[in-house]
């Protein structure tokens, strides 16, 4: 292997970190508005599923 191609290899997984770690990200800003906007939600219907959804995660909210 020569060092063209590890160095090559190391850019690979460096980008491949960063795509997962903007994932993550979004993937927790998506939860959380689902988990605490949803919940100040007008129909209570909604407003009740986000409530259930945060004490099925043992998750105080009262």
């Amino acid at each position: 292997m020569t060092t063209h191609s590890l160095h090559t290899a190391a850019g690979s997984a460096s980008r491949s970190a960063t795509q997962t770690a903007v994932a993550a990200f979004a993937a927790i800003l998506l939860g959380s508005f689902l988990l605490y906007g949803v919940g100040f939600a007008q129909p209570q219907q909604i407003h009740d599923a986000a409530h259930d959804a945060r004490h099925s995660f043992a998750f105080p909210c009262h």
